[in-house]
């Protein structure tokens, strides 16, 4: 995964993949495993790429170094120098920073780039396959010439003895490097060669890439995108259909990669979101279930059902007695185990081996008490498209710890689901569907359990074709790359450590298959079908065709920005429009000077033509200066111009006044004005005199102006001029003043007095600096004005920083500001704000960041002193905000970080109300503990009323909480948390009953086509066998008490897949529901059709009531 970006400052994502971004100062020496070989001569690059090399070394008292960075020595790899560069104690973050960097770079040529595939590890001493591995590429130039990984693994896992990264004070790292032709990876045209184009990777998003193209090419489900309804005045940023559909055309259009932000904007996500890597299993599954959902009352509903979706049958057969108890389940992946299965079949044999239930482990059945039993899986059908997720990520218990699997398993390029007579396939199986698959693409991770990147090998049209999607780039490759190389396990490296013994051993293959998508035999032909220019609709060819146009525009102009010069021309009034108002130091922002674009082969001569033009300065009295940017970052003018250049081209004046190579020369244009205002020549300028500008401070108002400029004599002293300093700020000739010269402002301001008896040459002072002056304060006054003098105005202008403060209830508007400095202390800035609202216990305050991209609160507030300064609060990657959100909260901060907040709903039995509670338990609590809390908290219908927890998402019953989850991963923030008592009924069911979901629904219509809209409380319902819906609506009635009048109204149906089928008073209800269990709320329910005629009133996220709502009350 690569990422073309600087380091953040701050960075909340483990795989941010950054150059350090710091300049290369100490090099620290370390303990290596061997010498590195000589490096005095370089090895020319050869022509073939060179096979990949590991170094290994060793870095003793590793808790004691006291440097901020530390070095390898020197190793060759492609006949290139490589170190390893190390942040023991993170680069500006709390985790371990590792980057490969180029070792003679600061020797290189100009224009000098290499192109490398490279993992850094850090090897776990005790376990070996503990050890964390990562890997990226990159392209290495003058500018990024170290690449890797800022967050590399936590400190606190690093320092942990008992991990065994940190042994007997020693640490072992490993860098693998496969340099890469350059010229390769730069002229390579991916859509010329393949006939695809890749996507453009965000930041950590090449997990998603490898889906979305692997999507793309399933040309039927890419159909059914195409035929979503869109329409023209839709914003794909905002329109999920509309961005996939955009994505789509232009893969299958563009010449070049493309973007996926626009998607990504979509789905709701800030560029934090795109810079944190996520599960491919669990995209696919969010964005077929959104897709699912907006498909819903269009022409291409059901979709993704057709396509991806197969059933299999859970079943317990009795041995001693005769009772099967069976239940029905859809799936849209199958998760298939890794460890300990050679290969597919090996884990579909696992799939549905029989576990027999005896001994303490007796299946209770009904009516014949504890019996032995058989338990398994068998399937009903399979879909045409077949996902298998590889379970290569496992939770080892004795480590407490997430694990990749890195085994080698196996997967055929036919898969016969049919073998050994159907031993798969459930009785009710069709068995005159032939479930034999080919496999079309198969997505492969690499790396470790804390990140690594993602790509894809697919065969678009199910040819001997395969290609390799890496995000950006699409290569051919052949059937043993896409399948043999994926099984992972373990390969032969030459060992290139010198001083070794050089025999090759093993090491584990970190790239290995972590999903794979097989198409069925006999739905090929649907499957892989054609796509042309109808299946499209034509806004979205239109939006297209704009966008390239105007693509080709912005690449005209930058095609030919090279024939021009951009000249930027400050002028005096610039100077006194901005200092004082938009800045203090300095003396102007170019940004907002008069701007021209001139062809660079005009003479300077004629320029000033132009320039009479617009300012009315006739061309004898212009005089420019070139401006220069000094060592302390400070930018001033510098000289004049000469006659002899002037006569030049501007092209050739840029490139010899500007050493950053950019199209824009900088000037400032000086006008000596005589009597009435008038211009006059400009006085001629000797190597004597100076030319220094004035800026004035009144420390009574705070405030500061620019008055003007003067030429003075270097052998000359400030009392010369102190009377025409005071003419110039209006003061009366007699009045006292004091000079500062203005040195510099970062990283610390420099501004020092100026003693009026030494010459402005001995002051050290040449063209272009700055003077600020003030009238004198007197000692008895200094203490009136906070800011007496122009050093500690400049101290305070450096600092002050002024924070819109907003409560975190009402997060799009400001309650206040407050003027702070940069180095407050996280306590400083909680005391400020604890004053300003008049709270007595300041640790109450809980504090959160702006995110600047989404323009919301970042989701997770700032811990307790876990900033240093304010500075550290309002940073958001590469940008600073001026936002902070508060909250005051029932308990002080420290104590609450230790608890874990739970927003819960209680459903009052027999009462007509809803109760929210607020639950706040130590963090490793489960959900029992959450029902024993507020047991004690709740009015009972009955004290052996049991309670569980369920969560609800938009009116949908999603999941029954077991009691043993852990609280910690429970997030209240999107899903409702519902806790009632569990009814009598539900305890007793009987071996015919059915548990259903019972929702409520109206009928909308959108573009003429009919959607479903859930609303209000779900439920659930024991319906009994052989019930007819007359018999299930009066106990409906009678549960939520709802009038004759209105209930009568209320139509019932059967929905399945979002498509509802009436039912008659007649109809048996339980023939409908074959399944017995209480999930797959997205499939089958009971449907109570009425209008929705509550207000619209939240009691938590995403819910509102119906027609016969519960008073809401709210406990916090």
């Amino acid at each position: 995964m690569t990422i073309m970006t600087p380091a953040p400052i701050e960075q909340e994502d483990d795989e941010m993949i950054v150059p350090h971004s710091d300049i290369s100062d100490n090099h620290q020496p370390m303990e290596v495993v061997a010498q590195a070989e000589s490096v005095n001569a370089l090895v020319n690059q050869p022509l073939e790429d060179p096979p990949p090399s590991r170094f290994t070394l060793q870095i003793t008292n590793f808790s004691r170094l006291n440097t901020r960075k530390h070095y390898s020595e020197d190793f060759i790899v492609g006949g290139y120098r490589w170190r390893i560069l190390i942040f023991p104690k993170g680069n500006n973050v709390d985790h371990l920073s590792m980057y490969l960097d180029v070792a003679d770079s600061a020797s290189l040529p100009y224009g000098w780039s290499r192109y490398a595939q490279f993992s850094l590890a850090v090897i776990n001493q005790v376990h070996n396959k503990y050890s964390i591995r990562k890997d990226t590429q990159h392209q290495f130039n003058a500018r990024e010439s170290d690449w890797g990984f800022t967050s590399f693994m936590p400190l606190g896992e690093l320092y942990d003895p008992s991990r065994g990264y940190l042994v007997n004070d020693t640490i072992v790292v490993e860098a693998e490097v496969a340099v890469r032709r350059v010229v390769d990876y730069w002229s390579y045209d991916s859509k010329k060669e393949t006939g695809y184009v890749g996507l453009k990777n965000q930041g950590a998003t090449c997990y998603m890439n490898s889906l979305l193209q692997t999507l793309f090419h399933i040309p039927y489900f890419r159909k059914a995108v195409y035929h979503m309804p869109t329409t023209e005045n839709d914003m794909p940023s905002a329109s999920i259909p509309l961005a996939l559909q955009s994505l789509f055309y232009k893969l299958q259009c563009s010449d070049s990669s493309v973007a996926t932000k626009e998607l990504t904007k979509s789905f709701g996500w800030d560029t934090y979101d795109s810079f944190m890597q996520h599960d491919v299993q669990e995209l696919n599954r969010v964005l077929c279930e959104k897709l699912e959902d907006k498909m819903k009352g269009t022409v291409v509903e059901g979709t993704i059902q057709q396509l991806f979706e197969g059933h299999h049958m859970n079943y317990i057969e009795c041995i001693n007695v005769d009772h099967k108890s069976t239940r029905k389940e859809s799936f849209y992946d199958l998760q298939l185990d890794v460890k300990g299965c050679r290969d597919v079949y090996a884990s579909f044999d696992k799939y549905v081996e029989v576990e027999q239930l005896e001994g303490d482990n007796k299946y209770h059945a009904e009516q014949y008490g504890l019996q032995d039993a058989r338990k398994g899986v068998l399937f009903i059908d399979f879909p045409p498209v077949l996902q298998l997720q590889l379970k290569r990520f496992e939770y080892d218990f004795m480590r407490d710890t997430m694990v990749k699997i890195n085994d080698r398993y196996e997967f055929p390029l036919q898969l016969d689901l049919d073998r050994e007579n159907g031993k798969y396939l459930s009785p009710e199986a069709d068995r005159s569907i032939r479930n034999l698959y080919t496999l079309h693409s198969v997505l492969v991770h690499s790396g470790g359990v804390h990140g690594g990147h993602y790509y894809a090998y697919i065969r678009p049209t199910l040819s001997d074709l395969w290609y390799k999607f890496d995000d950006e780039r699409v290569t051919k490759e052949d059937l043993k790359k896409a399948l043999e190389e994926q099984y992972g396990g373990e390969e032969e490296l030459q060992q290139t450590n010198p001083g070794f013994n050089n025999t090759p051993f093993k090491f584990t293959k970190y790239s290995n298959a972590y999903m794979l998508v097989y198409i069925r035999e006999s739905d090929k032909e649907k499957i892989i079908c054609n796509v042309d220019e109808k299946d499209i609709a034509e806004h979205l060819r239109e939006r297209l065709k704009r966008e390239q146009e105007e693509k080709e525009h912005k690449k005209k102009e930058k095609a030919e920005a090279h024939l021009y010069t951009i000249i930027k021309v400050a002028r005096d009034e610039d100077l006194a429009e901005q200092i004082g108002k938009d800045i203090y130091f300095d003396l102007v922002d170019h940004d907002k000077v008069k701007c021209f674009r001139i062809q660079k082969q005009i003479t300077f001569n004629i320029f000033k033509e132009e320039v009479a033009k617009e300012f009315g300065i006739p061309v004898q009295f212009q005089r420019f200066w070139l401006w220069a940017k000094r060592q302390n970052h400070t930018y001033r003018p510098n000289r004049p111009l000469t006659p002899l250049e002037e006569a030049q081209s501007v092209g050739h004046l840029r490139e010899v006044s500007n050493k950053v190579h950019n199209a824009e020369l900088k000037l400032f244009l000086e006008v000596e004005l005589g009597l009435g205002m008038k211009p006059i020549p400009p006085p001629e300028k000797t190597k004597e005199d100076i030319l220094l500008f004035f800026k004035l401070y009144d420390p009574e108002k705070e405030e500061l102006r620019y008055v003007g400029r003067l030429f003075v004599k270097s052998t000359g002293k400030p009392t010369d001029i102190l009377a025409k300093l005071n003419e110039m700020a209006g003061y009366s000739p007699e009045d006292e003043i004091e000079l500062f010269e203005e040195i510099k402002f970062e990283p610390n301001v420099m501004c020092e007095r100026i003693d009026r008896k030494l010459t402005f040459r001995a002051s050290q002072l040449e063209d272009g600096d700055i003077v600020c002056f003030q009238k004198a304060v007197p000692a008895e006054r200094v203490d009136k004005f906070r800011y007496p003098d122009v050093p500690s105005f400049w101290d305070y202008l450096h600092n002050r920083l002024v924070v819109h403060f907003r409560s975190l209830e009402r997060s799009k508007e400001d309650d206040f500001c407050l003027e702070l400095s940069k180095l407050h202390t996280y306590d400083d800035v909680v005391e400020r704000l604890a004053h300003q609202i008049g709270l007595d216990d300041p640790s109450k305050i809980r504090l959160t960041s702006h995110n600047c991209y989404s323009q919301q609160p970042k989701p997770q507030p700032i811990k307790y002193r876990a900033v240093d300064h304010l500075t550290d609060m309002l940073v958001h990657y590469n940008q600073t905000s001026d936002i902070l959100y508060y909250e005051v909260l029932d308990i002080p901060l420290p104590e609450l970080q230790g608890l874990k907040t739970l927003k819960v709903a209680f459903h009052h039995a027999t009462k007509d109300e809803v109760t929210i509670h607020t639950i706040r338990l130590p963090k490793q609590s489960t959900v029992g503990d959450v029902l024993n809390d507020l047991n004690m908290k709740v009015e009972l219908s009955h004290p052996n009323a049991e309670l569980r927890m369920l969560e609800v998402f938009y009116h949908k019953i999603y999941k029954i909480f077991s009691p043993n989850e852990k609280i910690e991963s429970i997030n209240d923030q999107y899903w409702t948390l519902r806790v009632e008592e569990i009814p009598e009924e539900e305890k007793n069911l009987g071996p015919h009953d059915r548990l259903i979901h019972v929702y409520h629904f109206t009928k909308e219509t959108s573009q003429n086509q009919m959607q479903i809209q859930n609303f209000g409380e779900p439920f659930f319902l024991v319906i009994h066998e052989g019930e007819t819906l007359a018999e299930v609506r009066a106990r409906v009635q009678k549960k939520l008490q709802v009038p004759d009048d209105d209930f009568s109204k209320w139509k019932f149906a059967f929905l399945s897949l979002g498509r509802p089928e009436y039912l008659q008073d007649s109809d048996i209800v339980s023939s409908r529901f074959q399944r017995r269990d209480v999930y797959g709320a997205w499939e089958q329910y009971l449907g109570l059709e009425h209008p929705d005629i509550a207000p619209k009133r939240a009691y938590a996220a995403n819910q509102n009531r119906h027609g016969y709502e519960k008073p809401v009350k709210i406990y916090n």
